[in-house]
Formats: C-alpha cells, sequence, structure tokens
C-alpha cells in the first residue's frame, strides 16, 4: 500500500532523513520511533504531503504520491495529532463531521458516521455529540481528534504523538482502544511516538530511527531479543528486556489448564491480561499461582509463578 524508496529530507542543507526505504502492507501497524530529531515526524508527514520530500520515491497505492492533489491525498489518510485540532466552537459532531461535510456526504450519512463513530471509541454519541471541545477531558479530545481521523473512512491513519499529553492512565485507556479499533477496522495505521513501551504494545513491526537513518525494523520481539546493535539494545532498555517480552504474551500462552487450587484468592487474572500484569499480581499477593478466567469470567485455569520464570531459575 504504501512504499518509500530511498526517500531523504534535508532542512537547509542538513539532511533529516536519509535513504529511507520501507514498504507498509494493507492492515499492518507500524511504529515510527526514534529519539527527537530522528526524523520519525518528518517521515510521517512526507506521507501526506505536509512537508514535500526532496530525493527518491514514495508510492501510495502504487502511484507516486506527487501525482496526488495534496487535498485529495489528505481525504485519503486521516491524520491525529497531540493537541487534536479541534475547532473549539464547533459541536463534537460538527468536528467529526467535517471532512465528509467537505466531500458532500449526505447529511443522514454524516449523522449514522457521527454515531458510528462516537460508539466505537465509546462516547455516547446523546451525551457527547452536542458538546463543545472545552466541556471534555483530554482523553476524551483525543478520542473525537481520532474520531475526525477517521471520519472518511480513509484508506490509511497517521498519528503523530497522539497521546504524548495524556497522564499514564488515560494513555494507556487509549492504547487499548487503538489497538482494538485497529483491530476491528483493519485499517494501515502509521503511528509516531516516543515511548518505546507504547511502539511495543501497539506496533505489528517498528521502525527505530538515529539521526534520519534507519537502524532496525522488525517485531517488537524481534527489537526485543535480536537488537541489530548496541545501540538498539540501550534504546529498547536492555535491564527491562524481560519485562517487556512478558507484555508481548498473554496468561493464556502459558497458563496451565488445571482446577484452581488457590482458594481464597482476592482476585482472578484474566486469559487475556499480559504477563507482565499477571507476575506483578502474583508478586503483590505473594501468590504461587493465581486462577484464570475467561471473557464470560469462568475458570479456564491456573498461571503459576515459576512458569513465569526463566528456565533453570
Amino acid at each position: 500500500m504504501i512504499e518509500f524508496r530511498q526517500v531523504g529530507k534535508s532542512f537547509d542543507g542538513q539532511a533529516v532523513v536519509e535513504d529511507f526505504s520501507l514498504t507498509i502492507a494493507p492492515g499492518e501497524f507500524v511504529v515510527l520511533i526514534g529519539r527527537s530529531g530522528s526524523g520519525k515526524s518528518t517521515t510521517l508527514k512526507m506521507l501526506n504531503r505536509l512537508v514535500e520530500h526532496d530525493r527518491g520515491r514514495i508510492l501510495f497505492t502504487g502511484q507516486e504520491i506527487r501525482s496526488f492533489q495534496p487535498e485529495d491525498l489528505r481525504r485519503r489518510m486521516g491524520y491525529a495529532i497531540q493537541s487534536t485540532g479541534l475547532f473549539p466552537h464547533w459541536t463534537v459532531e460538527r468536528n467529526i463531521a467535517c471532512v465528509p461535510a467537505l466531500l458532500k456526504w449526505p447529511a443522514a450519512r454524516i449523522r449514522d458516521r457521527v454515531t458510528e463513530l462516537l460508539e466505537l471509541l465509546q462516547l455516547s454519541p446523546d451525551l457527547y455529540r452536542g458538546r463543545y471541545p472545552n466541556q471534555l477531558s483530554g482523553g476524551q479530545q483525543q478520542r473525537v481528534g481520532v474520531a475526525r481521523a477517521l471520519a472518511a473512512d480513509p484508506d490509511v491513519l497517521l498519528m503523530d504523538e497522539p497521546f504524548g499529553a495524556l497522564d499514564p492512565i488515560t494513555r494507556t485507556t487509549l492504547q487499548t482502544e487503538l489497538a482494538r479499533i485497529h483491530r476491528l477496522s483493519g485499517k494501515t495505521i502509521v503511528l509516531v511516538t516516543h515511548d518505546i513501551d507504547e511502539a511495543l504494545r501497539l506496533g505489528s513491526r517498528i521502525v527505530l530511527l538515529d539521526r534520519g537513518r534507519m537502524v532496525q525494523v522488525g517485531t517488537p520481539r524481534q527489537l526485543l531479543a535480536e537488537p541489530a546493535s548496541e545501540f538498539v539494545r540501550d534504546f529498547v532498555g536492555r535491564s527491562d528486556t524481560g519485562l517487556r517480552l512478558l507484555a508481548l504474551e498473554t496468561v493464556a500462552s502459558r497458563m496451565r489448564r488445571e482446577q484452581s487450587t488457590s482458594f481464597g484468592a482476592p482476585a482472578a487474572l484474566r486469559d487475556t491480561d499480559s504477563l507482565r500484569d499477571a507476575l506483578s499480581m502474583l508478586l503483590s499477593q505473594s501468590a504461587s499461582q493465581l486462577p484464570v478466567v475467561d471473557a464470560a469470567g469462568q475458570p479456564c485455569g491456573q498461571l503459576h509463578l515459576v512458569d513465569l520464570l526463566p528456565s533453570g531459575t
């Protein structure tokens, strides 16, 4: 769907992105990550021509992006940013309906789309469609920003540090929502972040940049278990690698399908919990094993602490 071929960009003679090549398949969730000044936001903005590339080629659905009118290209690529960019004097509904209205969708279709997106983002349409941005929390504003980016059913969703200004709890909640939306919609998503845990949690592939060049591309597990250099090893946090690997697996992957013997345990694990969260619960309760329940709340097995420890421990 998207292809970068030896793309480069310079500002005032200084290369910001250099020799960048990457193919993004339909439905992928690709995360661009790196330190400040690594070129990740510039790379994202070149995709929808907010920044024009100087060298190389960028293809979208097989065509060079310069063959598209910028406004046509941007209508096919939803764009969500950290500040949300909501119009303060427009209601939530009008903000979300902005692009469909420009495309002259019928009013009934627009209203139905707004309702669909508010429900998808778990904002009650009856409560929120008539509110203004200053009547929303930061997390609610960000949800509306994502809804607006999705409103015209774009082929691609571009996200530039969308949750960077939020508190940790709200940020984690919205990461979960975005992962759910990706599963439900199958959209191609390209996200920029500086947060390695966010990248590991959301990306199907991660692109690590440093000083405008690609350092490593791979799945979260590949970056953690097979770092290509000492820079990568340090960036992903060499001392936290074990915990971050546990965060990539769910309780269901290691639980024993046996009847619970953890009588009187104050809480049970869910089979969809990450092993990292499960380890925290086991340690906080000083438990050697805990019961596991499925989505319906029914017992389905047990997770033993020893099964989370490296072999030989």
